[in-house]
């Protein structure tokens, strides 16, 4: 069970051994202190709680600051799963892990908050084409067109229209670990994670399932 929180700092371009180049995300990666050991018996489940990061005070309420002894830290919890033969063995309420505990070439799964976008419309949110751009269309070409149903006379639930976009949780798998700088506590993944520059990020190895 290997995890790790960190912020996104932006992208840049690593080149391998074979002067292949990817695209990588760089992710600044602090110190983890493990709060709490929640396990089944007394929570209902398995899971390691952690505190890291910066948190802004007014985020955080008196019970939270008072778990974590006056410290303004970012608590989160990664669940040991069964089905992947995680468990909680091994670690301790008080320890610290780093960004050594991956390596390069390891598979993780990246969890964040995605980029907000305000409202935004059909064509941006779920990439409608539009109509036609000619013969006297003025104002209208991206408009959602049609909304209603014939007969029941009612917008039916689950329309696609303008909304609220981003600002969810997103949930990317399958990415690789390039690189690892203890020294600067600095994980380069391959490709693109969501969110922002200075958004929280989920970092969680991948574990092979256990067949029954």
């Amino acid at each position: 069970m290997k995890f790790i929180l960190g912020t996104k700092d932006g992208m840049t371009q690593v080149f391998d051994e074979n002067g292949v180049c990817h695209p990588a995300t760089v992710l600044k990666v602090s110190p983890l202190t493990i709060t709490a050991i929640k396990t089944f018996e007394t929570d209902g489940y398995d899971a390691v709680q952690v505190a890291g990061g910066e948190q802004k005070e007014h985020r955080l309420g008196k019970a939270e600051l008072g778990h974590q002894g006056g410290a303004k830290k970012a608590v989160k919890e990664f669940r040991a799963r069964a089905s992947h033969g995680e468990s909680t063995e091994g670690f301790a309420a008080g320890a610290t892990i780093d960004a050594d505990v991956f390596s390069a070439g390891d598979t993780v799964v990246i969890s964040a908050e995605s980029k907000g976008k305000g409202f935004q419309g059909v064509v941006k949110r779920h990439s409608f084409a539009g109509d036609k751009a000619s013969h006297g269309r003025k104002h209208s070409a991206r408009s959602p067109g049609s909304i209603g149903a014939t007969g029941i006379n009612r917008v039916l639930k689950g329309m696609r229209m303008g909304g609220r976009m981003g600002g969810d949780r997103i949930t990317v798998k399958n990415l690789q670990v390039l690189q690892v700088n203890k020294d600067e506590n600095v994980l380069l993944i391959k490709g693109a994670i969501p969110g922002r520059r200075g958004t929280l990020v989920e970092v969680r190895g991948i574990e092979e399932k256990v067949s029954k």
